[in-house]
């Protein structure tokens, strides 16, 4: 096929590309060490590269050659020779863990620079054209927080939006939302925008001890909604992982009885909107996109009855049978929740104030709470991607990977949020990764653009490849044969030529 002349720049995904180490491996998928891989697009041509984030897990790993620093789901312990009090000092040391740098999730922009991110304080920066791994930034150093998220917003001026978790901290436990800002001022210039780091808000948690796992959260033009779901990580489970043999993993739990909250944060004024809404109790990983309409905040989410999703992916369950075997007992679900902020306070108990032609409602309850019950989109898509153009508004596009009962995706969708229309791709045995969609440069459309997955096959002898397709028709355009093993990998961005800062190769 062709590419489109326009298409100049880079795509950049990052996953878990190495399992094994001498003879420790990682009991589970999303722990493997960094593995980042690119396609540079230049005047019609694909060029392709791989390389390991060489972050400090991985040189401490290799150097043993074991596993020697722990991932979420692998607990890694000492050299088992040392003595009962070389012993004993590694407990303790461990109670609130040094977490790894093994940065596998997704990629980053900040100011001009890329980063490597995962959901430890940790964040490692790149080169987007060498793959090559340069220094380590500690959120911590900036702002009290020892988890944050991979899925970051920018703002229209490019400043970075980010939420962490501070783990009782001065007696507290709070979600600390932060600003990382685009640019430093001139005579800084030497400074990292680290350093202008802002606090924008922080959110108590409800409960001290086990505050709620989150993997991204929802931006409008004039709010950012963090949703408190009751899928946990128990604190006290945590700090004694490691005396108990157990991995961080085995820390988290889900409540199906409780409750999740949802929390406004209007930025212009820094504060919390004081109504409190909720919903039932649901595990969701990505938020799709949010915006305001008539008073009313409307976001979309792909939530899960249950957490069975996380567990699908320890190894010894990614065998030859995978296909039989793992079976979701839960189907993502594309749920849309419409919030009224702006409504009569005489309004009566037990009345929906969703004005908006939706069926999603929002019932006022005695004790003023808003309950909230969603709108059902559609059903098996997941790892959403949007026209980020569109980030904060209205809109009508999702470009998503596939996924039915297995968590594996199998095909690639197009979902149109207004018609409920959905166009796909698919080809037996191949297995497409997170979309990512490219807008046009002459765009005047949503879908104007392309839209671009890394695609691996069952069959070892058939190769890998980049699929290229036409946003509006979901038609192929081209694709780029990659004649080595390429990984399944989790997220990523494309980078447009002129984002890059020019590095001699």
């Amino acid at each position: 096929g062709q590419l489109p002349p326009w298409l100049q720049g880079i795509l950049l995904r990052n996953g878990p590309g190495m399992h094994t180490i001498g003879d420790s491996q990682y009991n589970h998928w999303f722990d493997g060490l960094s593995l980042l891989h690119s396609f540079t697009f230049k005047n019609g041509e694909v060029y392709y590269r791989s390389k390991y984030l060489r972050s400090d897990t991985y040189n401490c790993n290799i150097e043993a050659n074991r596993i020697v620093v722990s991932e979420f789901g692998t607990m890694a312990y000492p050299d088992p020779c040392k003595n009962i009090f070389a012993k004993a000092f590694t407990y303790l040391s461990h109670t609130i863990p040094e977490f790894t740098d093994n940065c596998l999730i997704n990629i980053m922009k900040a100011g001009d620079d890329f980063y490597a991110t995962s959901e430890t304080n940790f964040i490692r920066k790149i080169n987007p054209q060498t793959l090559e791994t340069l220094e380590k930034v500690d959120y911590n150093k900036y702002v009290a927080v020892n988890v944050a998220t991979s899925h970051p917003h920018y703002d229209s001026a490019g400043n970075v939006l980010n939420i962490g978790t501070s783990i009782v901290d001065k007696g507290k436990t709070k979600y600390v939302l932060f600003k990382i800002p685009s640019s430093v001022p001139e005579k800084e210039k030497k400074k990292s925008c680290f350093k202008h780091l802002e606090v924008v808000c922080s959110i108590p948690s409800r409960s001290l001890l086990h505050p709620s796992y989150y993997h991204s959260f929802g931006m409008t033009e004039n709010y950012i909604i963090f949703i408190e779901q009751p899928f946990r990580l128990d604190i006290v489970k945590m700090a004694t992982a490691y005396i108990r043999g157990v991995n961080w993993a085995s820390c988290l739990a889900y409540n199906k009885d409780d409750k999740t909250w949802f929390h406004f944060i209007d930025k212009k004024t820094k504060k919390e909107v004081s109504t409190k809404c909720y919903t039932d109790a649901m595990v969701f990983f990505h938020h799709i996109n949010a915006y305001e309409e008539d008073g009313h905040i409307i976001f979309d989410v792909i939530a899960y009855t249950d957490n069975s999703l996380y567990d699908m992916f320890y190894l010894k369950n990614l065998d030859k049978d995978f296909e039989e075997n793992c079976k979701l007992t839960s189907i993502p679900t594309c749920k849309r929740f419409v919030v009224p902020l702006q409504y009569s306070k005489d309004a009566e108990v037990g009345f929906n104030l969703v004005t908006l032609p939706s069926t999603a409602t929002a019932v006022k309850e005695k004790d003023g709470n808003i309950y909230c019950q969603p709108e059902i989109l559609c059903e098996g898509i997941e790892l959403p991607r949007i026209n980020y153009a569109y980030n904060g508004k209205k809109y009508k596009y999702v470009f998503a990977t596939e996924v039915q009962w297995s968590p594996v995706p199998t095909k690639i969708a197009k979902f149109n949020t207004q018609t409920k229309e959905m166009l796909h791709w698919g080809q037996d045995h191949c297995w497409p990764s997170e979309p990512i969609f490219v807008p046009s440069p002459d765009a005047k459309e949503e879908d104007d653009g392309v839209v671009l997955t890394c695609v691996v096959r069952t069959d070892p002898k058939a190769a890998p490849f980049l699929l290229i397709l036409d946003a509006k028709t979901f038609t192929e355009l081209g694709r780029a044969t990659v004649d080595v093993e390429m990984h399944l990998d989790l997220h990523g961005m494309f980078i447009p030529e002129q984002d890059l800062k020019t590095v001699p190769e």
